[in-house]
Order: C-alpha cells, then structure tokens, then sequence
C-alpha cells in the first residue's frame, strides 16, 4: 500500500513538473484567462450560497493549502460579497476545534453583512471595516491574532503595487512558519498594457510587482512553485507563498 502510495506520489510530482515547463500551456492558459475575464467569468460561482469571485482552480489550492496547514486563524483583506469567507469557514468546520476567519473590508456593504451574520457558518466568522493598511485596524488584527498558533493570510483588496506592498509589510509577520500568505490577482501583470483601463492598477503596478519587491527583502516566504507549475489556469501566479522561517 505504502509502495502504491509512494508511486502515486511520484507521478503526480512529474506530471506537475511537466505542466510547469510547457511553454505551449502556458501560453494557452493565460490566452484562457485573458479571454474568459472579459467576460466576468469568476462572478460565476458560490461557496455555500455567496458569490466567491475566484478561478474554481484556487478555490481547490486554497482547500489543499486549509488542510495541509489547518490554521487557528485565516485573514482575509477585501469581503466583496463574502463567498471566500464562506470557504475558509466551511473548511475550518470540517476540521473540527475552534479556528477562525476575519474579514476585512473598506466598505461591508449592509446587505452583505447581513448575509454573512446570518450564514450558518457565522459562529466562525468576524469582520473588520476600515482600509487594511490603516494603522488602528491592523492594531485591531494583532491583538485578534495573538495567541493563535497557525496563522494564514489572504490578501485580495486594493491590487495598486502601493496597497499590497503595505499589505505585505503589515501582514506577513502574522503568518506563522509553515503557513501560506496568499495574494490574489498578481495575474494582472500577465495582461495585456491595456486591458484595466479603468482601474488604478495595471501591468507595472500590481501585486505581482509588489511580491516580487517583497521577496528581494524578505527571506521568510517561497513562491510555492507547485501551484505556479499545478493550476497553470489561475489568478495568483507566483501569489502562493509559503513561510518558511519564525
């Protein structure tokens, strides 16, 4: 069984690996991700009976990430309509123990709100209003996250190089070895020049731009390569980094 195991294992390493040095794939999934966005395309699922507003493909890294590492706590910046909450929730209910998530959004809606207090899964859920770089808030976060032992972050709020290089210096203490810090929509460099005409962030100033800023100064996080090289179709490239050190 061990043998079969360790074989099954092996396989899917190479596979993996081979996903990760196809050109060709690579190429094809990003032309996928670039048509199919236009069309709003990740406004189309729900967690649980929220909007989530993810690639299904993350949706399943962060279920594999939740199990491996089963932390006390995931924070989460930017609500939206509160599907990934729903998500890290119900996975931390089927865990068992006491584990938690905090949202953080500059604008809860009410009606998202509502929503979300009225969940079946609000018993594991509290929400924080305000920017996620404002010094009282992330004052707030330190003292909600002290004492826990496993922490997780996800970043997915403001995508301006600006924003999510102040995310990355306020929130990657929190994360604790071993752990993921997550950032979400570093796919918006792999856009075309042209393709958020209306939004203040684009290709040159992004949260790619601010990983890769963060990481020349920054030894305690990985890019987790396996799912660069795994997912090929998602919208965190080089987004999954691992902690590596206290």
């Amino acid at each position: 069984m061990n043998l079969m195991t360790d074989t099954f294992e092996q396989e899917k390493q190479e596979s993996i690996r081979l996903l990760g040095e196809s050109d060709q794939l690579i190429v094809a999934s990003r032309k996928w991700v670039e048509d199919v966005a236009r069309l709003n395309y990740s406004y189309n699922f729900t967690w649980l009976g929220r909007p989530i507003i993810q690639f299904p493909q993350d949706i399943i890294a962060i279920q594999e990430i939740v199990w491996r590492v089963q932390p006390d706590l995931i924070i989460e910046t930017g609500v939206a309509r509160g599907g990934s909450l729903m998500l890290y929730a119900s996975l931390l209910e089927l865990i068992g123990g006491t584990g938690q998530v905090l949202g953080i959004d500059i604008d809860i809606r009410q009606h998202n709100r509502v929503a979300i207090e009225n969940h079946p899964l609000a018993h594991r859920i509290a929400l924080m209003q305000g920017s996620s770089i404002d010094e009282q808030l992330i004052e707030s976060v330190r003292d909600f996250a002290r004492g826990k032992e496993r922490v997780m972050v996800a970043l997915d709020s403001n995508h301006t190089h600006e924003h999510v290089a102040r995310e990355l210096a306020l929130y990657a203490p929190l994360v604790t070895r071993g752990s993921y810090l997550v950032v979400f929509d570093t796919l918006i460099e792999d856009m075309p020049e042209d393709y958020f005409p209306d939004r203040p962030w684009g290709k040159g100033n992004n949260p790619k731009t601010a990983v890769r800023e963060f990481l020349m100064t920054n030894d305690r996080f990985v890019i987790d390569d396996e799912y660069n090289s795994k997912l090929l179709i998602t919208v965190a490239p080089e987004g999954y980094l691992r902690c590596v050190r206290d």
